[in-house]
């Protein structure tokens, strides 16, 4: 006998983990047999012990293995479908608190061993068992490990997306096998948990045992009886593993919803079309998505201050820590604040992360649930501060999301799909769009900002669509031009002889004459969509054309109307650096659209049609023809937008914005027409206001701190205009040269 175990230990070394495995196995089952008791906690048992044993037999034994080989001990875990009995175990609990030790068996499992064992019917078919009891029950004493198994089945996913296949179960199939035969299969099915005793000796408990993991087979828990076959939809698949980590979202434990989040990123990110669609169509993920961010949303106060929307600090999903007095203490709603944009956070996050076809149905769903039902009515209303609590929700929102399919839905909400051109009659085709532009132009100053400071977010959007529908659909055909080239003007010539106080030498510009390769805008694709300068007023050298144009806006404002020349740091070069730095950054967002890379040809455009600028444009110009009877903070953000259009790198909305040669059709108006009568108004004005200069002067210090604030001084929002229009003309000549110094640089 002594030999016969010596010659088995030297010809098969493996053999005493088998037998070790297979003796805390058959210990675990003996209990069921001799125990009486079924009622004593499992931890009262050595059934934690002799699971745990087995587990670390599995990683030695898959340690002194060469990779990817099975060895004894997992085959035998395999064919002996222990897996199946101790899931039926586990969903008796019996004894209580078995279900926790099986979910804790089987997350180890799964992530201690090495090679894939998902792809094994016997290992697959109880996890996909075992993953339906998650979230059964709400603060059960087990959530823990059912999140931490769920987490584990979707780790082992995002390693092997096609394994998710196993996981779509279809309904009707399941459902034919219970009505068919569910009875039978107690009996007959060959798949019945093996514990490894001889069944004639098992008493009552494993019997049943057995006999409910066979019947598990032919009808699942949770699903429907065979009675009710009829109430299913045909080719409807279940998806029971979202299902479960939806239902851990709503458990009380914030570290449990914070997991389960966490697990279905890494679900929805699967490529399998199969999986995608069986999450859009048969699971209640966007309806959890949409209902939670209403719920939030609900929850925030009618009237919020815009600047505590505007600077709470930025919310990560799964760091939203609470404390609830500081919140108090900072402003009223804070703490539903931060619920709301931490949630906000974790969709568009989510759909960022999903497979495409999901991420598109998800985020349409944000648009339609949300969007639509819950935020356009807030927007429409006519309560003023509604108005502008809502509003300076949305531009949180705005500025918050990345995801380019939650983005595109939410400027489709905002917008409308429309990208033909525009017309004064179809303005308002798209209620939403036209309300808050016109709230651009609203009697409250406040919503007019706050309305302006969207749009100017909007546009610094990588969205194509955003430019296309609010300006570029309008300049397509260039017909804001007359059909005939300009003739040299004689105020032109007048313009060039004059050199206002800003004039510098842009031959010498230190910051661009020393710019080093790599520090150049590299892409001439897109950087030459600013229109080469017509020849008639070029020279070879191309400069002569520059420096009209930035004269020409330097020489705007006249000389008794300015007065950034007599405060130090205040002239046209400290705008030079922003404008470069800017539109670099708006060169990199456009580079990959299909812009036009120079001005459509005349002949190929249809100027004989009506010139509209836009629904958009009208109001910007409306509101920048009034900047001398309008607040400084309205002034400012006008100002602001206008400048963000007039750095964006496409060919028909430089010409329109920043060429003051352009040959403008009858009735038409550009920026640069628009500024010129604010001009002449303002040289009308300042000769009935006494004082004017050293007013103006005054006015600017205070501004910039420079003097401390003292006796009212009339007239004041004129001069605060007059200043927003001489620093915007600046801003202007300091974009017109940063565009042509970057086509330039790069041409070949």
């Amino acid at each position: 006998m002594f030999s016969k175990i010596y010659w088995l230990y030297n010809l098969a070394p493996s053999l005493p983990l088998q037998e070790d495995f297979v003796y805390h196995w058959k210990a675990i089952t003996h209990y069921y047999i001799e125990t009486s008791d079924d009622k004593a906690p499992v931890t009262d048992t050595n059934i934690p012990s002799h699971l745990e044993q087995m587990l670390n037999i599995l990683t030695q034994e898959e340690r002194e293995r060469e990779s990817g080989e099975t060895g004894p001990c997992m085959e035998y875990l395999l064919h002996h479908k222990i897996l199946e009995t101790l899931y039926t175990l586990g969903k008796a609990d019996c004894p209580p608190g078995m279900k926790q030790q099986v979910l804790s068996f089987y997350t180890k499992l799964l992530g201690r061993i090495r090679q894939p064992l998902l792809p094994h019917i016997n290992v697959h078919r109880p996890v996909q068992k075992l993953v339906r009891l998650c979230g059964e029950v709400l603060a059960a004493p087990t959530e823990n490990e059912e999140i931490q198994f769920l987490c584990t089945v979707c780790a082992k996913l995002k390693q092997d997306p096609y394994l998710v296949n196993f996981f779509l179960e279809n309904k009707n199939k399941k459902l034919e096998a219970a009505k068919d035969g569910g009875a039978d299969l107690v009996k007959k099915d060959p798949s019945s948990p093996d514990t490894g005793q001889n069944q004639k000796q098992n008493p009552s408990l494993v019997t049943s045992a057995l006999k409910e993991a066979a019947a598990c087979q032919a009808t699942s828990p949770g699903e429907a009886s065979p009675s009710s076959v009829h109430t299913t939809l045909p080719n409807s698949d279940n998806y029971n593993l979202v299902s479960s980590l939806l239902n851990l979202t709503k458990s009380p434990d914030g570290r449990i919803v914070v997991k389960a989040c966490e697990g279905l990123m890494l679900i929805v990110s699967l490529p399998e079309p199969a999986a995608a669609k069986c999450l859009t169509e048969n699971t209640e993920l966007s309806q959890l998505l949409t209902d939670r961010l209403a719920q939030f949303y609900r929850a925030l106060p009618q009237s919020m201050d815009p600047l505590d929307i505007e600077t709470v600090e930025s919310v990560n999903w799964g760091l939203d820590v609470y404390n609830l007095k500081e919140d108090a203490v900072a402003f009223a709603g804070k703490r539903a604040l931060i619920s709301f944009l931490s949630w906000l956070d974790y969709c568009d996050q989510l759909i960022k992360e999903a497979q495409k076809t999901a991420a598109a149905v998800l985020a349409r769903a944000v648009r339609e649930r949300f969007f639509v039902a819950i935020m356009e009515p807030q927007l429409m209303q006519t309560s003023e501060v509604g108005i502008l609590t809502s509003t300076a929700l949305l531009n949180r929102i705005i500025r918050q999301v990345t995801s380019e399919a939650l983005l595109q839905e939410t400027v489709y909400f905002l917008l409308g799909e429309e990208t033909g051109p525009e017309t004064p009659v179809g303005i308002t085709q798209h209620p939403l769009r036209h309300r808050l532009i016109e709230h651009c132009d609203h009697l409250s100053d406040e919503i007019s900002i706050m309305t302006l400071r969207l749009f100017e977010h909007l546009l610094q959007k990588p969205c194509q669509h955003i430019l296309q529908n609010l300006v570029l659909r309008c300049l397509e055909e260039r017909n804001y031009m007359e059909n005939k080239q300009p003739e040299e003007r004689e105020e032109r010539e007048h313009m060039e002889n004059g050199q206002p106080h800003d004039a510098v030498d842009l031959e010498e510009d230190p910051l661009f004459s020393d710019l080093s390769p790599d520090n150049r805008l590299s892409s001439p694709d897109w950087l030459s969509c600013s229109p080469p300068p017509s020849t008639e007023h070029t020279k070879p050298d191309g400069k002569t054309e520059v420096h009209k144009i930035v004269n020409s806006f330097l020489c705007l404002v006249p000389d008794e109307a300015k007065s950034s020349y007599q405060v130090e740091g205040t002239g046209y070069d400290t705008y030079l650096r922003d404008a470069h730095r800017q539109f670099r950054d708006y060169c990199g967002v456009c580079q990959r659209w299909d812009w036009r890379s120079s001005p459509k040809p005349f002949e190929k455009c249809n100027l004989d049609s009506p010139f509209f600028e836009g629904h958009f444009l009208k109001v910007l110009f409306d509101r920048m023809g009034r900047i001398l009877d309008q607040p400084y903070d309205v002034n400012l953000q006008v100002t602001s937008v206008l400048s963000k259009l007039s750095l964006l790198p496409h060919a028909h909305l430089h010409e329109y914005l920043l060429d003051p040669y352009i040959n403008l059709a009858p009735g038409c108006r550009s920026l640069f027409s628009v500024i010129v009568r604010v001009v002449g108004d303002l040289m009308l004005r300042t000769h009935r206001i006494p004082d004017f200069t050293p007013k103006l002067l005054l006015v600017r210090k205070r501004l910039l701190g420079l003097e401390p604030e003292g006796m009212s001084v009339d007239h004041v929002t004129l001069l605060e205009g007059v200043i927003v229009l001489e620093e915007f003309c600046k801003e202007l000549a300091a974009i017109a040269f940063v565009k042509f110094h970057a086509s330039t640089s790069t041409s070949p």
